[in-house]
């Protein structure tokens, strides 16, 4: 059977830096746009030609792409106006981009108030906009601002504006719900609707997700005809976000209902890599993955209570509605005093740890992990540190150094520029192999500072480390009062991307850390086999 193709259009470079507190840098942008290109994204929207110094020069060149079709965004020409003279249409005529999606109301009531303009003059607006475009080679797109609200007001409006669009040459007609505020059913009811004038293969589908069913409203007007839909990695977008491409691609793909039907420009190989993008964009935002994000996240694909674990070891789909491996995630079975002995086995599993199902020392294993965390550790939360207490508890964690001494001084002072700054030192002392070493290091804090002075001179072990660095560090205060417990946990990523977090425990928050620290820097040497 052949199977129909769904288009994705990817706007997180104009959506997505709508996002409270997201400012993407000319570079940033670029490197995205490589990344959607790479993952198989049909079109990558680059922004507003002219709305800012960064826009105007990323369309001044277009990037290199091998796939996806650079877009340029911009408004119709204004009301009262010609082509000729509207300074936004010119930008985006002479924009470096493949294709154009012209913006415009599509709603009686937004044309009235907001453009204070009539409807005819909208409507010749974007016959006019879509005309030039098109004339100038380009292929070209409408965004209906605003179409299920206006369908609702004004259904005849509405199905005017976007056939307007679709008779002037747009190859694709997308319908906004601008506010995120329509149901899914509305949406596939009032698609259906548009379908019967205007094919589906030309229309799309860009959904908001104020109620948190941008990517149930994506879904439905699929099966209501569209074939083109607008969404954004890891669901970036002003106020709660856009349809989530994270969350869509995996879904279009793997579900049956739609994997059926539809092909998607996205392979089997790059839709391993899901993972790897998502987080990649987190890191150049320098921000924190959602653990809890559907498919991509750290906790996607975790399982804690005993009963369940056992469940999975004898059939992983019974709490897994997909493999997680074919998003680039991978299970886990989380390990707390909750555990039970089928959750240690499947971590130690999981892991690659060898073990004998009859060593005492698993029930040794078990009685510890239960104690330590009722001393406040989180290993649910800490899979490297539990990795090292399990290697440790069944003997098999090489003594790679010791740590003899560390020192961490905080003050401040005066600098060069005559400016009040206050700076941390630390001092590590540690032995490698009856080799005594000693590092200093300063850091923007007394924690940066240690992991800087630890990880300057480990001897032979140092090549292991050098591209080992600390992404996200958590403190929480266990028990209050003058006897305060803080928990500590630290991500990790080396120089393949692949991340840990590690956890420790202590009234001192410092000495908390430095468990923490050691624990990453340990479970690198172990992953890369550096006792060999």
């Amino acid at each position: 059977m052949t199977r129909e193709r769904l288009y994705l259009f990817d706007t997180t470079l104009r959506d997505g830096a709508q996002t409270n507190g997201v400012d993407f840098s000319l570079h940033d942008k670029r490197m995205i746009a490589a990344l959607l290109d790479d993952l198989g994204i049909d079109y990558v929207e680059g922004g507003y030609p002219g709305a800012n110094p960064a826009d105007t020069e990323l369309f001044a060149e277009k990037p290199d792409l091998h796939h996806a079709r650079f877009t340029a965004f911009g408004m119709t020409r204004r009301a009262g106006r010609s082509i000729s003279n509207d300074p936004g249409v010119a930008g985006l005529l002479e924009a470096k981009a493949d294709a154009i999606c012209f913006v415009a109301k599509s709603s009686a009531y937004q044309v009235r108030v907001a453009l204070e303009t009539t409807k005819e003059e909208n409507l010749a607006s974007i016959r006019d906009s879509v005309a030039a475009a098109k004339k100038a080679g380009r292929e070209v797109m409408l965004d209906c601002e605003h179409f299920f609200d206006g369908y609702k007001e004004d259904a005849e409006f509405a199905i005017a504006c976007a056939k307007a669009a679709y008779d002037s040459g747009a190859r694709w007609v997308v319908l906004c719900d601008t506010n995120g505020g329509t149901m899914p059913h509305e949406v596939e009811t009032i698609v259906t609707e548009v379908v019967k004038q205007i094919p589906g293969d030309h229309i799309g589908i860009h959904a908001h997700n104020d109620t948190e069913q941008a990517v149930a409203n994506s879904l439905a007007a699929v099966r209501a005809g569209a074939r083109q839909i607008q969404g954004t990695l890891n669901g970036l977008g002003e106020r709660c976000g856009n349809a989530n491409l994270c969350s869509l691609i995996p879904t279009l793909k793997l579900k049956k209902e739609f994997s059926n039907r539809f092909e998607v420009s996205v392979s089997d190989e790059k839709l391993a890599t899901l993972v790897k993008a998502s987080r990649a964009l987190d890191d150049i935002l320098n921000r924190a993955p959602d653990r809890h994000a559907p498919y991509v996240g750290a906790s996607a694909f975790v399982t804690k209570t005993g009963i369940h674990a056992s469940a999975i070891l004898k059939d992983p789909a019974t709490y897994e509605h997909v493999t997680p491996e074919t998003v680039g995630n991978h299970r886990q079975v989380l390990v707390s005093d909750q555990a039970g002995r089928s959750n240690v086995l499947a971590e130690l599993e999981r892991a690659g740890i060898p073990f004998d199902k009859d060593d005492p020392k698993l029930t040794r294993l078990i009685d510890e992990v239960k104690t330590r965390e009722a001393a406040g550790y989180a290993y649910e939360s800490a899979d490297a540190s539990f990795d090292l207490l399990a290697r440790r508890t069944l003997g098999r964690v090489p003594e790679f150094f010791r740590v003899d001494q560390f020192d961490v001084n905080v003050e401040q002072r005066y600098n060069a520029m005559g400016r009040r700054v206050t700076v941390a030192m630390a001092v590590v002392k540690v032995e490698v192999e009856g080799e005594t070493l000693i590092s200093a290091a300063e850091g923007n804090g007394p924690v940066n500072a240690l992991d800087v002075a630890l990880r300057k001179d480990l001897g032979r072990y140092q090549k292991y480390i050098d591209g080992l660095k600390l992404v996200d560090y958590r403190v929480r205060i266990l028990n209050g009062g003058t006897e305060a417990v803080t928990r500590v946990l630290i991500e990790s990523e080396d120089e393949a991307g692949e991340r840990w977090t590690t956890v420790g425990v202590s009234p001192n928050i410092i000495d908390a850390s430095f468990q923490a620290l050691m624990d990453s820097v340990i479970y690198k040497l172990v992953k890369s086999n550096a006792a060999a």
